[in-house]
């Protein structure tokens, strides 16, 4: 019965308080990432939400539009700024996603929505993450945010749609104030926050060797096509 009717109406009723009590905070960021980042000031993105639905998501912006000589936007770490790492870490940066509640693109708790490009890369398991509403909040959230590998993240996604109540969702809000304000898990080691999704590799495919062949000409195209057709290496040739 709370998913059914009871959740929706208490993600409308505290989201749509929270877009009230907040928007002096929303005011006061809205100009700070006017006056530092420029605009556009909110972020959009297509995202899929609960069957795979897609729908625009909105956040606060955190990065600089700066390209290199060919036009082509530097890599996140780069246009991502101080001002930005502190949106990010507090998680100002998500107050415009109190919106995408309001309208029923999402839950205040759930499971995170991803990017489109990952939805082919699913297993049948991990595609019913999109059986509920994607959330502001997870289960993933609170036990390790962005610093856990994604098999564990969508573990943690699926272990929560399978137990979907008013005192799972309570519990999981107020664990999310604490790493919040603790600002834990923020990024994984190496990553601004966390590595793309692959796709669900076999251990084979992750054993496989790099290996790099310099020179020969045709001769060494011809050896790794041998090699490679092994499954073994993957190969990159030069010269």
């Amino acid at each position: 019965m709370y998913q059914k009717y009871l959740k929706r109406l208490l993600d409308f009723t505290l989201s749509s308080l929270g877009l009230i009590v907040l928007s002096p905070v929303f005011l006061s960021v809205a100009i700070l990432v006017k006056i530092k980042l420029g605009s556009p000031v909110i972020f959009k993105q297509k995202r899929p939400g609960k069957n795979e639905k897609i729908f625009t998501l909105y956040k606060f912006r955190t990065m600089t539009d700066k390209k290199d000589e060919n036009g082509k936007l530097l890599p996140d770490e780069i246009r991502l700024t101080k001002f930005g790492k502190f949106l990010r870490s507090t998680s100002l940066d998500e107050l415009p996603e109190l919106w995408n509640i309001v309208k029923g693109d999402m839950s205040l708790v759930g499971p995170r929505p991803l990017l489109v490009e990952y939805l082919p890369l699913y297993n049948e398991t991990q595609k019913h993450r999109h059986d509920v509403r994607p959330g502001l909040t997870g289960l993933a959230q609170i036990n390790g945010r962005n610093n856990v590998s994604w098999e564990n993240r969508f573990e943690e996604d699926l272990k929560y749609i399978q137990k979907v109540t008013f005192t799972e969702d309570a519990k999981i809000i107020f664990k999310t104030i604490k790493k919040v304000i603790c600002r834990e898990g923020i990024s994984q080691e190496g990553n601004v926050t966390m590595q793309k999704f692959q796709g669900n590799q076999t251990q084979k495919d992750k054993e496989k060797k790099k290996v790099v062949l310099i020179g020969a000409g045709g001769h060494a195209k011809v050896i790794a096509d041998i090699i490679e057709k092994s499954g073994d290496c993957v190969f990159r040739i030069f010269g």
